[in-house]
């Protein structure tokens, strides 16, 4: 693993204690342990990925200190009820899956509505988020974020809670997707051109 992550998965840990201030840590590995409450990550002030899969959590809660974290894993845990307020707006991915939480009615739809960046929810791409839309307002590039959108976001190459920083690999699909959509906008303004010139040239004649 790299310098930037650390890895404390299957140690049998019950509890994380207080720790000194950790800023060069962006990625922490705590699945399978026997962790029941989410506590003390401040020391992590910038985390962009956690997992925790595999524990005994039955409350999310405590994660309001880490304002850059990007991706969550807290499958297969124990969690009944789902306060989505206590989840950092940050979030582009979230995995749930294996907690009772996830049956709650309109439970995909309370946790899109308090994350406006979310792109994953238990391996499930978010298609236009609405909290996303109504931030673009009425500019004239609305209509093309919109259409943006909706173009689902590439599965990710190898699953949740692999052995690697998933962030970084995160930040390279978005980074070549978002330079797929300026070469495409900028091919269909030069062909708008192109086709304003032939129009200009019918009218003027020869």
């Amino acid at each position: 693993l790299p310098a930037s992550a650390v890895r404390l998965d299957r140690e049998n840990i019950s509890s994380v204690g207080k720790l000194r201030r950790l800023a060069e840590i962006h990625s922490l590995y705590l699945q399978r342990n026997r962790i029941e409450k989410i506590e003390n990550l401040d020391s992590f002030p910038n985390l962009r990925f956690l997992c925790l899969a595999g524990n005994r959590i039955q409350r999310v809660q405590n994660l309001q200190a880490l304002p850059h974290l990007s991706a969550l894993d807290l499958s297969h845990n124990r969690i009944r009820v789902l306060d989505a307020e206590e989840l950092p707006r940050s979030l582009q991915i979230l995995d749930l899956t294996g907690n009772e939480c996830t049956r709650q009615e309109g439970y995909r739809a309370l946790v899109v509505a308090a994350l406006p960046h979310l792109l994953q929810l238990d391996s499930q791409p978010i298609h236009g988020n609405t909290a996303e839309e109504e931030a673009g307002g009425s500019s004239s590039s609305s209509k093309e974020e919109e259409e943006d959108d909706e173009e689902p976001l590439p599965e990710p190459s190898v699953p949740f809670t692999a052995d690697r920083d998933f962030f970084a690999d995160l930040h390279r699909e978005l980074a070549g997707r978002a330079r797929r959509r300026r070469r495409d906008t900028l091919e269909e303004h030069r062909a708008r051109l192109e086709e304003l010139r032939e129009r200009r040239a019918l009218l003027l004649g020869p």
